[in-house]
């Protein structure tokens, strides 16, 4: 029964590695918990993100007005925010990093059943990786360079 399966999957252009729908299943379960891990990167990476540029912009604007005393340390908030908005950035590097080298793992060792071609094929997932870290390094340079 198992050689019948496996011939069968060999005729089908399938891998020789995952021949049963439970493993298949399996497969399919670990990869979507990757897609949760990095969606939670992401997550986190964005807060960090708003945040630091949110306590720059507050400060700012919080030292502008008539009333408050002079800070004691006026470039604080700004240091805390860029401190902020650079983990942010890190972290979603780190977790596209991460993403990145456990599908290929996931693709080497343990192939889909069905069309799954070639290749590993990422989620959009990635791509808001891509875009967060783009949108972060412009809120970085824009509180590092004051252009805000």
């Amino acid at each position: 029964m198992a050689e019948a399966q496996a011939e069968l999957a060999k005729s089908a252009g399938r891998s020789e590695a995952v021949t049963k729908v439970g493993d298949h299943f399996a497969f399919m379960r670990t990869r979507l918990a990757l897609e949760r891990t990095m969606m939670a990167w992401v997550r986190t990476a964005v807060a960090l993100i708003g945040f630091g540029f949110t306590i720059v912009q507050f400060f700012e604007r919080f030292s502008s007005m008539q009333g408050v005393a002079v800070a004691l340390r006026p470039l604080g908030p700004r240091y805390v925010g860029l401190g902020l908005i650079g983990t942010g950035v890190l972290v979603l590097g780190i977790s596209a990093w991460q993403y990145h080298q456990m599908i290929n793992y996931l693709w080497t060792n343990f192939r889909p059943m069905a069309g799954a071609g070639d290749r590993p094929v990422h989620t959009p997932a990635y791509a808001v990786v891509i875009i967060m870290m783009f949108i972060g390094v412009l809120a970085f340079l824009a509180v590092l360079t004051r252009a805000i």
